[in-house]
C-alpha cells in the first residue's frame, strides 16, 4: 500500500507543492490583511493541493505518448507502465473531486466559479502542439492561484488590485522558468515538431525571452511594493527576490539548482514579501510603528 502511495505521490511530483502554497496563501494574506481563519486557511489548502493534482494528472495523461518517446520522461510512472491508465485516472478524478469539494465548503462563489481552472490545466498542455509561446498557459494556469485564494477570502473581486499585481507577477514567473525548464527538451521537442521557444529559437535566445519574462515578474512585485506596501523589511525582501531571479539565470545551466532549488526558495520569499508588506512593521521614510492590528491593506 505504502509503495502505491509512493508511486501516487511522484506521479502528481507532491514537493513541487513548494511552489504553490506560498502563492495561495500570500493571495489570502492579501485578502485578509492576516492569516486567515484555520477553516478557511485548511481548506484553501485541499482546494490548492486538489487543483494541483487535477493538473498534473490531466498533464500526465495527455503527454503519456510524448513522455514515452523521450528519454528524459520514459521513466515516468505511465510510459515505464508503473501505473495504469485507470489509475492516473482515478488520481485526477479524486483531485478535482477535492479541489471542487473544497471550493463549494468556501463560498457559492467559489464553487460557480472553480470549472475555469480546470480549463485551463485541460487546455494549456495542448499548446505546445500549436504555439511556441506555450510557456504563458502554465503561467496563466499558476497566476490563477493567488486571484482564487483571493477570491476565498473576500467572496468577491471587489479591490482586488493587490492580488492582480501578485497574479502578473506568478505569470511571468512561472512562465519564464518553464522556458528554462524547456531548454532538457530542446531537441526532442525539435524533432517531435512540438513548439517551445528553446526548440524555435534555440536556447541562448530562449533564455534571454526568460530573462524578459522574469524582469517583468520583478516590475510586477515592485508596483504591488510602490502602491501597498512601502515597508523596511518588505523593501529588503524586494530586493532579496530581485537577486534570485539573477541567480536563476545565472545558473540556467543547472536545472535542477535553477528551477527546483531557486524557485523553491523564492516561493517562500514571496509569502515573506507579502506578509512584511500587510503587517506593515515599519513604514518607509518615516518611524511610524503601525499595529499589525490595524489590519492590513487599506
Amino acid at each position: 500500500m505504502f509503495g502505491r502511495l509512493a508511486s501516487y505521490s511522484r506521479f502528481v511530483k507532491v514537493e513541487h507543492t513548494l511552489f504553490s502554497l506560498p502563492l495561495l496563501f500570500s493571495g489570502a494574506l492579501l485578502a485578509a490583511g492576516r492569516l486567515p481563519s484555520l477553516r478557511l486557511s485548511s481548506l484553501i489548502l485541499l482546494a490548492g493541493f486538489g487543483a494541483r493534482t487535477a493538473a498534473f494528472a490531466l498533464n500526465r495523461l495527455i503527454d503519456q505518448h510524448l513522455d514515452r518517446l523521450n528519454p528524459r520522461t520514459a521513466g515516468r510512472e505511465l510510459p515505464a507502465g508503473k501505473m495504469s491508465f485507470g489509475e492516473a485516472w482515478g488520481i485526477g478524478i479524486f483531485g478535482v473531486a477535492l479541489y471542487i469539494a473544497a471550493a463549494a465548503a468556501i463560498a457559492p462563489i467559489c464553487l460557480y466559479l472553480s470549472p475555469v481552472p480546470l480549463v485551463v490545466f485541460a487546455g494549456y498542455p495542448y499548446l505546445k502542439r500549436f504555439t511556441p509561446w506555450a510557456h504563458l498557459g502554465i503561467g496563466a494556469a499558476d497566476a490563477l492561484g493567488p486571484l482564487g485564494a483571493w477570491l476565498a477570502v473576500r467572496q468577491s473581486f471587489t479591490g482586488v488590485g493587490p492580488a492582480l499585481w501578485l497574479g502578473a507577477f506568478t505569470f511571468f514567473w512561472v512562465s519564464g522558468f518553464d522556458v528554462i525548464y524547456a531548454t532538457m527538451d530542446e531537441s526532442f521537442d525539435r524533432a517531435q515538431g512540438l513548439h517551445s521557444l528553446p526548440a524555435r529559437y534555440g536556447r541562448t535566445t530562449a533564455l534571454q525571452i526568460s530573462g524578459v519574462l522574469h524582469v517583468l515578474a520583478f516590475l510586477s512585485l515592485a508596483i504591488l511594493y510602490g502602491l501597498y506596501f512601502r515597508t523596511t523589511v518588505a523593501f529588503l525582501t524586494l530586493a532579496t527576490l530581485g537577486g534570485l531571479l539573477f541567480l536563476e539565470h545565472h545558473l540556467s545551466d543547472d536545472v535542477d539548482l535553477a528551477f527546483f532549488k531557486i524557485d523553491a526558495v523564492l516561493g517562500f520569499g514571496i509569502l515573506g514579501f507579502v506578509a512584511a508588506g500587510v503587517a506593515r512593521p515599519y513604514v518607509m521614510g518615516g518611524s511610524v510603528i503601525a499595529l499589525v492590528a490595524e489590519g492590513g491593506l487599506r
